[in-house]
């Protein structure tokens, strides 16, 4: 998947039928699980090289949707998956973006602790992301699935980007709480299907490394980050180390994306932060202080 080009025409038109001034609730009208987006249904997601993208660059947002998580997804559709494709079309830190969205939640607790759209490149991104399920779960067992977005990137993508190129694409998790620590095999089965055994979330996220530079946000100032972020820091900094985005505002997101991948392409942080303008620039500068920069052999140099 992956043909056509995101156009800020397209999402006006697209936005004003079905997103602005709507609340979450009627933006995201599924009440069950799709067929569609669940990964057991899924056999491969696919990011190819076409006439309108012949560079492809897969890109990943997987968002917790547990909670009080489901307002990321909305802030996503309000305008974010536009402010995402038209920087990148603008600054080129990656070429022709093939976006996916996933939606997290908790393997312990929920039906639908994991949903998964197409790689797109146009506006059908949109009407799928309306499509996921914000079932808005979770549990108190101190975490979210976060690692089922690396198994599945890890299992079931694949891009011309990688097998073409040997270019990685990006995958960015997004929450408020700490990971738990991986997947039983018979919650990996029940998820994705098939036998499996237990998996950690550093095995998830090692595997998802092969083909993706791997990034988690921290929502720092909403729901649980807010009042035990030294927790969730603590749960993530031995997984990924020099790659986590701490943000401050989550109307910033997709900033705060698009900077991470122009620093881990090489750009200087201190140039990206003062490209954004206001207050935009001081979130971002906050946000991607620690991110360390990519070398020629994909290893990591802070910046």
């Amino acid at each position: 998947m992956g043909s056509g080009r995101w156009s800020s025409t397209d999402w006006n038109a697209y936005a004003t039928a079905h997103v602005s001034g709507k609340s979450a609730a009627h933006v995201f009208k599924a009440r069950t699980l799709d067929p569609t987006y669940d990964p057991k249904m899924i056999q491969v997601r696919e990011s190819r090289d076409s006439a309108d993208n012949p560079a492809s660059t897969p890109i990943i947002l997987a968002s917790d949707v547990t909670g009080s998580m489901g307002m990321v997804a909305h802030q996503l559709m309000k305008d974010g998956l536009n402010t995402l494709a038209q920087e990148i079309y603008a600054r080129k830190p990656v070429s022709d973006p093939h976006v996916m969205m996933m939606a997290v939640g908790d393997v312990e607790c929920d039906q639908a602790p994991l949903q998964v759209t197409q790689f797109e490149a146009d506006i059908r991104l949109a009407d799928q992301v309306r499509g996921l399920w914000i079932e808005g779960g979770g549990g108190g067992n101190s975490g979210e699935s976060y690692c089922g977005a690396h198994y599945f990137a890890a299992t079931k993508t694949v891009s011309d980007a990688w097998e073409k190129r040997r270019k990685k694409g990006y995958l960015f998790t997004i929450g408020d709480e700490p990971v738990l620590d991986g997947m039983r095999g018979s919650e990996v089965s029940r998820v994705f299907g098939g036998p499996a055994k237990n998996v950690s979330a550093a095995e998830c996220i090692a595997m998802a490394s092969r083909t993706y530079e791997v990034f988690h946000v921290i929502l720092k100032n909403e729901g649980y980050a807010k009042g035990s972020l030294a927790r969730v820091l603590a749960s993530w900094q031995p997984l990924l180390p020099q790659r986590l985005i701490l943000l401050d505002d989550v109307t910033k997101l997709a900033e705060a994306v698009v900077s991470t991948i122009q620093v881990a392409e090489g750009a200087s942080k201190s140039t990206v932060a003062a490209s954004w303008n206001g207050s935009t620039a001081v979130t971002v500068a906050n946000a991607i202080k620690d991110i360390a920069t990519l070398d020629t052999s994909g290893a990591v140099r802070l910046a």
